[in-house]
């Protein structure tokens, strides 16, 4: 447990960044999952959609630090080469 009042500081912010950045991430989740149901589904103009709206949601979550720049083009890149195979 930390004893100086700066750690504890740092303790409780990291608490705080934890939850705010798994809030991002599980929202990020959603909109992927929504491109994949729709992909499983055979719908090609949903997933068309669902691709359009995902991929605003995961390139914030790499520009806000919590998903790595390269991690998330790699996410998007596979989604739209899936999407794209479904057409």
């Amino acid at each position: 447990m930390a004893n100086l009042s700066s750690s504890k500081k740092m303790v409780r912010k990291i608490a705080t960044r934890t939850e705010r950045n798994k809030s991002h991430v599980t929202n990020m989740r959603t909109y992927i999952k929504k491109v994949e149901e729709a992909i499983t589904a055979g719908n090609a103009d949903e997933a068309k959609l669902a691709l359009r709206e995902a991929q605003p949601k995961i390139m914030s979550v790499a520009q806000k630090g919590i998903l790595h720049k390269n991690t998330a083009s790699r996410k998007i890149s596979r989604l739209a080469k899936r999407v794209k195979n479904l057409s």
